[in-house]
Protein backbone atom coordinates (compact mmCIF):
# COMPACT_ATOMS: atom_id res chain seq x y z
CA UNK A 1 0.00 0.00 0.00
CA UNK A 2 1.46 3.51 -1.05
CA UNK A 3 1.93 6.19 1.63
CA UNK A 4 -1.22 8.21 -0.30
CA UNK A 5 -3.38 5.56 0.37
CA UNK A 6 -2.19 5.46 4.17
CA UNK A 7 -2.59 8.63 4.71
CA UNK A 8 -6.04 9.31 3.08
CA UNK A 9 -7.26 6.02 5.67
CA UNK A 10 -5.55 7.83 8.53
CA UNK A 11 -7.34 10.88 7.94
CA UNK A 12 -10.52 9.25 7.54
CA UNK A 13 -10.12 7.45 11.02
CA UNK A 14 -9.40 10.87 12.32
CA UNK A 15 -12.40 12.71 10.66
CA UNK A 16 -14.91 9.48 11.77
CA UNK A 17 -14.11 10.34 15.34
CA UNK A 18 -13.48 14.11 15.18
CA UNK A 19 -14.74 15.18 18.61
CA UNK A 20 -12.16 12.59 19.83
CA UNK A 21 -9.42 13.81 17.54
CA UNK A 22 -9.53 17.67 18.90
CA UNK A 23 -9.73 16.73 22.83
CA UNK A 24 -6.61 14.63 22.32
CA UNK A 25 -4.98 17.70 19.95
CA UNK A 26 -6.22 20.11 23.20
CA UNK A 27 -2.98 18.99 25.18
CA UNK A 28 -0.22 19.64 22.04
CA UNK A 29 -2.09 23.16 21.25
CA UNK A 30 -1.57 24.13 24.79
CA UNK A 31 2.04 23.02 25.21
CA UNK A 32 3.14 25.05 22.20
CA UNK A 33 0.83 27.91 22.56
CA UNK A 34 2.81 27.69 26.36
CA UNK A 35 6.24 27.43 24.62
CA UNK A 36 5.85 29.86 22.32
CA UNK A 37 4.96 32.68 24.19
CA UNK A 38 7.28 31.64 27.16
CA UNK A 39 10.21 32.42 25.02
CA UNK A 40 8.59 35.39 23.39
CA UNK A 41 8.35 36.63 27.01
CA UNK A 42 12.04 35.25 27.78
CA UNK A 43 13.29 36.95 23.96
CA UNK A 44 11.85 40.51 25.09
CA UNK A 45 13.09 40.94 28.79
CA UNK A 46 16.29 39.31 26.19
CA UNK A 47 16.01 42.27 24.35
CA UNK A 48 15.51 44.96 26.88
CA UNK A 49 18.80 44.04 28.33
CA UNK A 50 20.75 44.65 25.47
CA UNK A 51 18.94 47.90 24.37
CA UNK A 52 20.05 48.73 28.32
CA UNK A 53 23.77 47.76 27.17
CA UNK A 54 23.75 49.87 23.93
CA UNK A 55 22.48 52.99 25.65
CA UNK A 56 24.98 52.84 28.70
CA UNK A 57 28.04 52.37 25.61
CA UNK A 58 30.00 49.57 24.47
CA UNK A 59 33.07 48.73 26.50
CA UNK A 60 32.78 50.91 29.25
CA UNK A 61 34.38 50.98 32.70
CA UNK A 62 33.62 54.11 34.90
CA UNK A 63 35.72 55.22 38.25
CA UNK A 64 34.35 56.62 41.16
CA UNK A 65 35.86 58.10 43.98
CA UNK A 66 36.82 56.56 47.31
CA UNK A 67 35.06 56.43 51.10
CA UNK A 68 35.52 58.46 53.77
CA UNK A 69 35.72 57.66 57.06
CA UNK A 70 34.02 59.67 59.74
CA UNK A 71 33.91 58.24 63.67
CA UNK A 72 34.29 54.80 62.69
CA UNK A 73 31.89 54.62 60.29
CA UNK A 74 32.83 54.22 56.92
CA UNK A 75 31.10 56.37 53.93
CA UNK A 76 29.85 55.06 50.41
CA UNK A 77 31.84 55.36 47.44
CA UNK A 78 32.23 59.10 46.08
CA UNK A 79 31.89 60.19 49.95
CA UNK A 80 35.46 61.49 49.06
CA UNK A 81 36.89 63.32 46.16
CA UNK A 82 39.67 61.08 44.93
CA UNK A 83 39.48 61.59 41.49
CA UNK A 84 40.70 64.34 39.56
CA UNK A 85 40.32 65.97 35.80
CA UNK A 86 43.34 65.65 35.47
CA UNK A 87 43.76 61.79 36.28
CA UNK A 88 41.12 61.43 33.32
CA UNK A 89 43.24 63.38 31.10
CA UNK A 90 46.37 61.05 32.25
CA UNK A 91 44.12 58.28 31.54
CA UNK A 92 43.45 59.56 28.18
CA UNK A 93 46.78 59.96 27.37
CA UNK A 94 48.81 56.37 29.06
CA UNK A 95 47.15 53.63 29.18
CA UNK A 96 46.91 52.62 24.91
CA UNK A 97 43.69 50.80 25.39
CA UNK A 98 41.20 53.40 26.00
CA UNK A 99 39.51 55.64 23.41
CA UNK A 100 38.00 57.85 25.41
CA UNK A 101 37.78 59.10 28.74
CA UNK A 102 35.47 61.93 30.71
CA UNK A 103 35.57 63.03 33.64
CA UNK A 104 31.90 64.38 35.52
CA UNK A 105 30.49 66.73 37.96
CA UNK A 106 26.58 65.41 39.05
CA UNK A 107 23.97 67.83 40.36
CA UNK A 108 20.70 68.88 40.77
CA UNK A 109 18.50 71.42 40.06
CA UNK A 110 15.35 73.27 38.76
CA UNK A 111 15.52 74.10 35.19
CA UNK A 112 13.34 77.62 34.06
CA UNK A 113 12.44 78.72 30.57
CA UNK A 114 10.37 81.38 30.89
CA UNK A 115 6.78 79.99 32.96
CA UNK A 116 7.95 76.42 33.03
CA UNK A 117 10.03 74.78 35.29
CA UNK A 118 11.52 71.02 35.65
CA UNK A 119 13.37 69.30 38.50
CA UNK A 120 16.31 67.46 36.42
CA UNK A 121 20.11 65.89 36.47
CA UNK A 122 22.77 67.86 35.29
CA UNK A 123 26.45 66.62 34.33
CA UNK A 124 29.63 68.48 33.64
CA UNK A 125 31.73 67.17 31.75
CA UNK A 126 33.78 67.53 28.33
CA UNK A 127 33.14 66.51 24.67
CA UNK A 128 33.99 63.08 25.19
CA UNK A 129 31.56 62.13 27.29
CA UNK A 130 29.06 61.80 23.94
CA UNK A 131 31.87 59.73 22.32
CA UNK A 132 32.16 57.31 25.81
CA UNK A 133 28.34 57.07 25.81
CA UNK A 134 28.03 56.87 22.17
CA UNK A 135 25.32 59.45 22.27
CA UNK A 136 25.45 61.57 19.54
CA UNK A 137 23.79 65.35 18.99
CA UNK A 138 20.79 65.06 16.71
CA UNK A 139 19.95 68.94 16.76
CA UNK A 140 22.50 71.72 17.39
CA UNK A 141 26.25 71.05 18.28
CA UNK A 142 28.22 69.82 21.23
CA UNK A 143 30.23 71.94 23.09
CA UNK A 144 34.18 72.91 21.99
CA UNK A 145 37.47 73.16 23.42
CA UNK A 146 36.91 76.72 23.55
CA UNK A 147 33.80 76.95 25.62
CA UNK A 148 35.09 74.35 28.22
CA UNK A 149 38.31 76.75 29.05
CA UNK A 150 36.22 79.91 29.04
CA UNK A 151 33.45 77.87 31.30
CA UNK A 152 30.67 79.40 28.79
CA UNK A 153 26.94 79.56 29.50
CA UNK A 154 26.26 76.88 27.21
CA UNK A 155 23.94 73.34 27.86
CA UNK A 156 23.11 70.16 26.02
CA UNK A 157 19.49 69.23 27.13
CA UNK A 158 17.99 65.64 26.81
CA UNK A 159 14.57 64.55 25.27
CA UNK A 160 12.35 64.10 28.33
CA UNK A 161 14.24 67.60 29.34
CA UNK A 162 13.21 69.01 25.83
CA UNK A 163 9.65 67.96 26.14
CA UNK A 164 8.84 69.44 29.18
CA UNK A 165 10.43 72.79 29.00
CA UNK A 166 9.81 73.64 25.28
CA UNK A 167 6.81 70.66 24.16
CA UNK A 168 7.21 70.56 20.32
CA UNK A 169 9.25 73.80 19.52
CA UNK A 170 12.98 73.28 19.06
CA UNK A 171 15.10 74.00 22.61
CA UNK A 172 18.03 75.69 20.01
CA UNK A 173 19.64 78.93 20.81
CA UNK A 174 16.66 79.16 23.97
CA UNK A 175 18.31 80.28 26.96
CA UNK A 176 17.49 78.53 30.37
CA UNK A 177 18.12 79.02 33.80
CA UNK A 178 19.80 76.17 35.67
CA UNK A 179 19.72 77.12 39.65
CA UNK A 180 19.42 80.81 38.32
CA UNK A 181 22.72 80.92 36.25
CA UNK A 182 21.16 81.45 32.54
CA UNK A 183 22.68 79.31 29.44
CA UNK A 184 22.05 79.01 25.99
CA UNK A 185 20.89 75.44 24.75
CA UNK A 186 23.24 74.98 21.75
CA UNK A 187 22.11 70.80 21.31
CA UNK A 188 19.75 68.18 21.64
CA UNK A 189 20.49 64.64 22.55
CA UNK A 190 19.54 61.38 20.97
CA UNK A 191 16.73 59.69 22.92
CA UNK A 192 18.21 57.01 25.16
CA UNK A 193 15.87 55.46 26.96
CA UNK A 194 15.59 53.87 30.77
CA UNK A 195 18.69 52.25 31.85
CA UNK A 196 18.74 49.00 33.72
CA UNK A 197 17.79 50.45 37.00
CA UNK A 198 14.63 51.99 35.28
CA UNK A 199 15.73 55.55 35.54
CA UNK A 200 15.34 57.53 32.24
CA UNK A 201 18.14 58.70 31.02
CA UNK A 202 16.59 61.52 28.81
CA UNK A 203 16.17 63.66 32.24
CA UNK A 204 19.61 65.74 31.67
CA UNK A 205 21.62 68.23 31.44
CA UNK A 206 25.18 68.28 30.05
CA UNK A 207 27.07 71.41 30.24
CA UNK A 208 31.10 72.08 30.04
CA UNK A 209 33.14 70.91 33.74
CA UNK A 210 34.24 73.93 34.19
CA UNK A 211 30.57 75.71 33.73
CA UNK A 212 29.45 73.53 36.15
CA UNK A 213 32.51 74.13 38.91
CA UNK A 214 32.51 77.58 38.76
CA UNK A 215 29.03 79.08 37.64
CA UNK A 216 26.50 76.05 38.68
CA UNK A 217 26.92 74.07 41.73
CA UNK A 218 27.57 77.24 43.99
CA UNK A 219 28.78 75.97 47.72
CA UNK A 220 29.18 72.56 46.69
CA UNK A 221 32.44 70.33 47.48
CA UNK A 222 33.56 70.14 44.03
CA UNK A 223 33.46 74.00 43.16
CA UNK A 224 36.43 74.74 43.37
CA UNK A 225 39.56 72.87 42.87
CA UNK A 226 39.85 69.88 39.94
CA UNK A 227 37.81 67.26 42.37
CA UNK A 228 35.24 65.14 40.16
CA UNK A 229 32.78 62.50 41.40
CA UNK A 230 33.36 60.20 38.37
CA UNK A 231 35.57 59.21 35.25
CA UNK A 232 33.76 57.37 32.63
CA UNK A 233 36.17 55.26 30.16
CA UNK A 234 35.73 54.02 27.08
CA UNK A 235 37.93 51.35 26.15
CA UNK A 236 38.85 50.75 22.32
CA UNK A 237 37.48 48.09 20.71
CA UNK A 238 39.00 44.69 20.80
CA UNK A 239 40.85 45.68 23.63
CA UNK A 240 41.49 43.48 26.65
CA UNK A 241 39.07 44.84 29.06
CA UNK A 242 40.92 43.30 32.32
CA UNK A 243 44.19 44.22 31.00
CA UNK A 244 42.67 47.71 30.20
CA UNK A 245 41.39 48.13 34.04
CA UNK A 246 44.59 46.43 35.26
CA UNK A 247 46.63 49.09 33.63
CA UNK A 248 44.34 52.32 34.65
CA UNK A 249 44.14 50.68 38.10
CA UNK A 250 48.09 50.87 38.25
CA UNK A 251 48.43 54.44 36.64
CA UNK A 252 45.88 55.67 39.64
CA UNK A 253 47.64 54.51 42.06
CA UNK A 254 51.05 55.57 40.78
CA UNK A 255 49.41 59.25 40.62
CA UNK A 256 48.09 58.74 43.92
CA UNK A 257 51.10 57.76 45.60
CA UNK A 258 49.91 54.41 47.27
CA UNK A 259 51.77 52.20 48.34
CA UNK A 260 51.81 48.27 48.25
CA UNK A 261 49.65 47.20 50.67
CA UNK A 262 47.71 50.17 50.72
CA UNK A 263 43.72 49.79 49.42
CA UNK A 264 42.74 52.04 46.64
CA UNK A 265 41.45 55.26 47.47
CA UNK A 266 39.07 55.14 44.06
CA UNK A 267 36.69 52.58 42.90
CA UNK A 268 36.73 50.76 39.62
CA UNK A 269 33.58 49.24 38.35
CA UNK A 270 33.25 47.23 34.66
CA UNK A 271 29.61 48.18 33.72
CA UNK A 272 30.28 44.97 30.92
CA UNK A 273 30.15 42.47 33.64
CA UNK A 274 27.77 43.88 35.11
CA UNK A 275 25.21 43.56 32.44
CA UNK A 276 26.62 40.35 31.10
CA UNK A 277 25.67 39.18 34.26
CA UNK A 278 22.33 40.29 33.74
CA UNK A 279 21.63 39.30 30.12
CA UNK A 280 22.99 35.44 31.55
CA UNK A 281 20.30 35.38 34.00
CA UNK A 282 17.47 36.74 31.51
CA UNK A 283 18.80 33.65 29.09
CA UNK A 284 18.35 31.40 31.92
CA UNK A 285 14.91 32.53 32.61
CA UNK A 286 14.16 32.17 28.76
CA UNK A 287 15.18 28.62 28.80
CA UNK A 288 13.31 28.38 32.59
CA UNK A 289 10.12 29.47 31.19
CA UNK A 290 10.46 27.44 28.07
CA UNK A 291 11.32 24.15 30.08
CA UNK A 292 8.25 24.44 32.34
CA UNK A 293 6.08 25.17 29.33
CA UNK A 294 7.09 21.51 27.53
CA UNK A 295 5.93 19.94 30.34
CA UNK A 296 2.59 20.58 28.66
CA UNK A 297 3.83 19.68 25.58
CA UNK A 298 4.62 15.94 27.37
CA UNK A 299 1.09 16.38 28.69
CA UNK A 300 -0.34 16.45 25.06
CA UNK A 301 2.01 13.61 24.35
CA UNK A 302 0.87 11.10 26.65
CA UNK A 303 -2.92 12.45 26.20
CA UNK A 304 -1.98 11.19 22.20
CA UNK A 305 -0.72 7.75 23.72
CA UNK A 306 -3.92 6.78 25.42
CA UNK A 307 -6.31 8.08 22.84
CA UNK A 308 -4.07 5.94 20.27
CA UNK A 309 -4.20 2.75 22.81
CA UNK A 310 -7.74 2.79 22.50
CA UNK A 311 -7.80 3.11 19.00
CA UNK A 312 -6.37 0.05 18.60
CA UNK A 313 -8.26 -1.61 20.84
CA UNK A 314 -11.62 -0.58 19.11
CA UNK A 315 -10.27 -1.57 15.66
CA UNK A 316 -8.62 -4.67 16.03
CA UNK A 317 -11.04 -6.21 14.27
CA UNK A 318 -10.65 -3.69 11.34
CA UNK A 319 -6.77 -4.40 12.07
CA UNK A 320 -7.26 -8.01 11.29
CA UNK A 321 -8.96 -7.93 8.54
CA UNK A 322 -6.95 -5.38 6.73
CA UNK A 323 -4.34 -7.89 7.35
CA UNK A 324 -6.55 -10.60 5.90
CA UNK A 325 -7.02 -9.00 2.83
CA UNK A 326 -2.79 -8.66 2.06
CA UNK A 327 -1.85 -5.19 4.84
CA UNK A 328 1.27 -6.29 6.08
CA UNK A 329 2.71 -4.88 9.45
CA UNK A 330 4.53 -2.25 8.60
CA UNK A 331 1.38 -0.55 6.28
CA UNK A 332 -0.38 -0.85 9.63
CA UNK A 333 2.51 0.49 11.93
CA UNK A 334 2.41 3.32 9.15
CA UNK A 335 -1.18 3.92 8.90
CA UNK A 336 -1.53 4.65 13.48
CA UNK A 337 1.86 6.59 12.85
CA UNK A 338 0.39 8.92 10.79
CA UNK A 339 -2.46 9.37 12.60
CA UNK A 340 -0.33 10.25 15.69
CA UNK A 341 1.53 12.95 13.75
CA UNK A 342 -1.07 13.91 11.86
CA UNK A 343 -3.02 14.96 15.82
CA UNK A 344 0.45 16.44 16.90
CA UNK A 345 0.80 18.99 13.17
CA UNK A 346 -2.82 19.81 13.35
CA UNK A 347 -2.58 20.80 17.16
CA UNK A 348 1.15 22.24 16.61
CA UNK A 349 -0.31 24.62 14.26
CA UNK A 350 -3.22 25.90 16.24
CA UNK A 351 -0.99 26.11 18.97
CA UNK A 352 1.47 28.64 16.72
CA UNK A 353 -1.40 30.69 15.77
CA UNK A 354 -2.95 31.31 19.67
CA UNK A 355 0.87 31.44 20.91
CA UNK A 356 1.60 34.29 18.36
CA UNK A 357 -1.68 35.74 19.62
CA UNK A 358 -0.99 35.10 23.43
CA UNK A 359 2.20 37.03 22.68
CA UNK A 360 0.56 40.01 21.23
CA UNK A 361 -2.16 40.23 23.73
CA UNK A 362 0.40 39.84 26.70
CA UNK A 363 2.42 42.87 25.29
CA UNK A 364 -0.22 44.78 25.08
CA UNK A 365 -2.44 43.76 28.26
CA UNK A 366 0.84 43.60 30.64
CA UNK A 367 2.77 45.69 28.82
CA UNK A 368 5.63 43.63 29.16
CA UNK A 369 7.82 43.41 26.07
CA UNK A 370 7.90 40.00 23.93
CA UNK A 371 9.58 39.12 21.05
CA UNK A 372 8.39 36.42 18.21
CA UNK A 373 11.05 34.47 16.87
CA UNK A 374 10.83 32.17 13.85
CA UNK A 375 13.32 29.87 15.68
CA UNK A 376 10.33 29.32 18.30
CA UNK A 377 7.95 28.50 16.16
CA UNK A 378 9.83 25.96 14.22
CA UNK A 379 11.44 24.81 17.66
CA UNK A 380 7.31 24.09 18.88
CA UNK A 381 6.19 22.71 15.37
CA UNK A 382 9.41 20.18 15.34
CA UNK A 383 8.67 19.55 19.13
CA UNK A 384 5.01 18.88 18.09
CA UNK A 385 6.06 16.41 14.78
CA UNK A 386 8.29 14.33 17.80
CA UNK A 387 5.82 13.96 19.94
CA UNK A 388 3.66 12.60 17.47
CA UNK A 389 6.10 9.70 16.22
CA UNK A 390 7.44 9.23 19.92
CA UNK A 391 4.03 8.63 21.65
CA UNK A 392 2.56 7.32 18.54
CA UNK A 393 5.19 4.27 18.48
CA UNK A 394 4.23 2.07 20.80
CA UNK A 395 0.59 2.18 19.66
CA UNK A 396 1.15 1.97 16.41
CA UNK A 397 4.27 -1.32 16.76
CA UNK A 398 1.24 -3.04 18.91
CA UNK A 399 -1.46 -2.70 16.12
CA UNK A 400 1.74 -4.03 13.99
CA UNK A 401 2.18 -7.32 15.55
CA UNK A 402 -1.59 -7.92 16.33
CA UNK A 403 -2.40 -12.04 14.75
CA UNK A 404 -4.60 -11.62 12.11
CA UNK A 405 -6.67 -14.69 13.18
CA UNK A 406 -6.73 -13.01 16.64
CA UNK A 407 -7.85 -9.76 15.96
CA UNK A 408 -11.03 -11.20 13.24
CA UNK A 409 -11.93 -13.05 16.17
CA UNK A 410 -11.86 -10.10 19.14
CA UNK A 411 -15.55 -8.76 20.09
Amino acid sequence: MNFAATLRIALLALRINKLRSALTMLGIIIGVAAVIVMIAVGNGAQARVEDQIKSLGSNIIMVLSGSAMSGGARGGSGSQPTITEDDAYALNREVEEIQAAAPALRGNGQVVMGNTNWSTSFYGTTPEYLEVREWPVIEGRGFEQAELNGAGKVVLVGQTVAKNLFGDASPIDQVVRVNKVPLTVIGLLDRKGQNMMGQDQDDILLMPISTARKRVLGSSRFASGRSVGSIMVKVKDGANMPEAEARMRELLRQRHRLQNGQDDDFFVRNLQEILAAQEASSKVMSLLLAAVASVSLLVGGIGIMNIMLVSVTERTREIGLRMAVGARGRDILTQFLVEAVTLSLIGGAIGILLGSGGAILVANLAGWRTELSVASIVLAAGFAGGIGVFFGYYPAKKASRLSPIEALRYE
